[in-house]
């Protein structure tokens, strides 16, 4: 390794992009985590350990992969999946809970080796693709610069900071975005650290117990749900950012995850998506076939938050959500411009791009699957016919 290769896989840009990426994934949906480990019946201790093995997962998962594929993989819990543990797991005891996401993601392992998710992802044009990340990409946007209606000040002085930084310095935008909104958060004394929890909590074996009510009322549902909506954007993601998705053994290796680990916790460990977008963008680094470095550093940050768990609560009861809410739309930025401006490169698939980009970004829900996977759908349907127009 040269020197300046080793540089840029310490500089702070790389080491801050993963940060940023880790507290996307964290503060948009820890809350719902703990809904549902809440609705399971885990007591404080064993929330922690859970929230603990999680994070181990999710780092080892994502260190191994971005490695191994010198791309950024990252993998995370399926936010889709988890909302719907909260309505589903009312009932059900810890053992039967363990012993559905084993076998949910037992499931997403033999869709993984037998090369069906793979064939069924190669049905999917690049332009989709991107269209899909757009449309989810879009909120994300929209919420950071809907915070000018309620919190001016800040929203105003980060997205100031970031335009002109970008101008400046492009690779350390949301470097001077997360420290000017500390800065204005803690001068307006809207920064509240308090102790919640302990700092480590240990997990504990849980024994799984399998009943045919529970893997068909919640483990069905589940696996769909994250295999959907998880794991589908997620490797539509690799693929709109040119890089070659593996589909097979990234999701037979983050499945047989999660299968190993669910007894300690580790319940959920897909392909992200979100998060994996925020170390794909340009301004990460010039060559994609360096960006994985940033991927690495989240995948460390995922295990320092697994190890410190009292810390990440602390840390996310501090930061007002609104301030994660405009970092995320800012991170997201350049990744949002790039997928609407491949999206709509080729002229002849603009109708089924536009369409699959507009149900994404509705944000509906049918059947319990999200927009993404409809849009996809959609997109892929329209895309067809067109193509039987033309010819």
């Amino acid at each position: 390794m040269s020197k300046l290769t080793f540089f840029r896989a310490f500089s702070p840009a790389m080491m801050m992009t993963g940060l940023v990426a880790v507290l996307v994934g964290y503060a948009s949906s820890v809350a719902i985590i703990l809904q549902a480990l809440d609705v399971a019946g885990l007591d404080t201790a064993q929330t922690g350990g859970w929230l603990m093995m999680l994070g181990i997962g999710m780092g080892v998962t994502t260190i191994g992969l971005s490695l191994w594929y010198k791309m950024p993989v990252l993998t995370a819990w399926s936010t889709p999946g988890i909302a719907l543990l909260v309505t589903s797991l009312s009932g059900v005891t810890i053992n039967e809970a363990v012993g559905v996401f084993i076998f949910a993601s037992g499931l997403m392992f033999l869709c993984g080796v037998t090369g069906i998710f793979a064939r069924l992802m190669n049905y999917i044009p690049r332009a989709l693709a991107s269209a899909m990340l757009a449309g989810i990409l879009l909120r994300f946007g929209l919420t950071a610069f809907g915070a000018l209606n309620t919190s001016f000040v800040l929203c105003a002085a980060m997205i100031a900071a970031y335009v002109v930084m970008r101008r400046i310095f492009p690779l350390y935008a949301i470097i001077a975005a997360l420290i000017t909104g500390i800065t204005v958060t803690g001068l307006s004394g809207d920064l509240h650290f308090v102790r919640a929890g302990n700092v480590f909590a240990l997990p504990e074996f849980v024994m799984p117990s399998f009943t045919l009510t529970s893997l068909i009322s919640v483990g069905i549902p589940f696996f769909i749900v994250s295999l959907a909506s998880q794991n589908a954007p997620g490797i539509a993601i690799l693929q709109a950012n040119g890089y070659p998705p593996h589909t097979s053994v990234l999701l037979s290796c983050s499945s047989l995850a999660a299968i190993l680990l669910a007894p300690w916790g580790g319940f959920s460990i897909c392909i992200a998506a979100i998060t994996a977008a925020i170390c794909m963008a340009p301004d990460v680094h010039p060559d994609p076939a360096r960006r994985y470095t940033a991927a690495v550093w989240a995948g460390i940050f995922y295990l320092l938050a697994g190890i410190f768990g009292g810390a990440v609560f602390m840390l996310f009861n501090a930061f007002p959500a609104v301030l994660i809410q405009i970092l995320a739309g800012l991170a997201l930025l350049t990744t949002l411009m790039n997928s609407l401006h491949q999206s709509l490169a080729d002229e002849k698939g603009r109708d089924a791009a536009i369409i699959c980009f507009l149900l994404t970004a509705s944000g509906i829900t049918l059947l319990g699957i999200s927009s993404a996977f409809w849009g996809l759908l959609a997109g892929i349907v329209v895309h067809q016919i067109m193509a039987i127009r033309r010819g």
